[in-house]
């Protein structure tokens, strides 16, 4: 099927063809990866994980030449993932946010106007920015490691690392990075949406801290300093620990993501 436009009485008429396929979701997924790098802000971004991890190294080493024992590789990959779980959320709310805060929003639907796809395309290069975190902190933790291997005699450099330990650290990426990504959706503003991400956990935790009612029975369930808190060790967490932080995450993930998208499918573009 084809519409002929004969809006120029000049130009030839050109054929529109309404049965050829949109564009794959896989070259979406492709292109809003490209978009976490290729701003300033997303490069440099980025760049400093390395730089905050060789200075992490750095540190440990020196803290730690009294006791090389204390080394070794869960430890390292351990702190690997603590610049990761800061800056990756700030990449995904930018992700989010940049079509609107840099007006390239209007291009986007166009050339997609099914925005369902294009917040889904950006969810799915989310998730893998997730994995792709985890396996940098790894490869860094290595690094390290071997660092820590070459600077002191046995037993530093030992190569210990947990399968649940493994696992908790992409729960933990997962969770931070889909957190940032759901307050950018609801609130469709960078300067907002990194100020969300940031300040209503702190305050949880600080409720937390002032009400011990709280921290002890409904903190449990929302406050996700404490629901990621079992996440945090090389050991496996148990159902009860899983089911808290699945209630968090319906709370300050689902929710608010929820309410973003219909934003999103409702918003008009200017």
């Amino acid at each position: 099927m084809t519409i002929a436009d004969f809006s120029s009485p000049i130009a030839s008429p050109v054929a529109v063809d309404l049965d050829r396929p949109g564009i794959p979701f896989t070259r979406l997924v492709r292109v809003e990866l490209r978009k976490l790098v290729d701003t300033r802000a997303g490069f440099w971004l980025t760049a400093s994980i390395g730089v905050i991890a060789a200075i992490v190294v750095v540190a440990m080493l020196v803290a730690n030449r009294n006791s090389p024992e204390n080394l070794n590789l869960g430890q390292f990959f351990g702190m690997m993932n603590i610049p990761t779980a800061i800056i990756l959320p700030i990449l995904a709310i930018l992700l989010v946010t940049g079509e609107w805060s840099q007006r390239t929003a209007l291009t986007t639907f166009t050339l997609e106007p099914r925005r369902e796809r294009i917040i889904g395309a950006k969810l799915v290069a989310a998730l893998i920015t997730a994995v792709a975190a985890v396996a940098v902190a790894l490869a860094l933790g290595v690094i390290g490691n071997g660092v820590a291997g070459l600077a002191f005699a046995d037993p530093a450099g030992a190569w210990e690392l947990t399968l649940a330990g493994f696992v908790n650290s992409f729960v933990l990426q997962a969770f931070g990075l889909l957190l940032g990504f759901g307050f950018a959706a609801l609130i469709l503003n960078t300067p907002g949406a990194i100020v969300a991400y940031f300040a209503l956990p702190t305050a949880l935790s600080v409720v937390s801290e002032l009400v011990p009612w709280f921290k002890d029975n409904l903190g449990q369930w929302v406050d996700t300093t404490l629901t990621n808190m079992p996440f945090q060790s090389g050991d496996w967490a148990t159902g009860g620990e899983w089911a808290r932080l699945l209630v968090s995450a319906v709370i300050w993930i689902a929710l608010p993501l929820g309410l973003g998208v219909l934003r999103v499918l409702r918003s008009e573009v200017k």
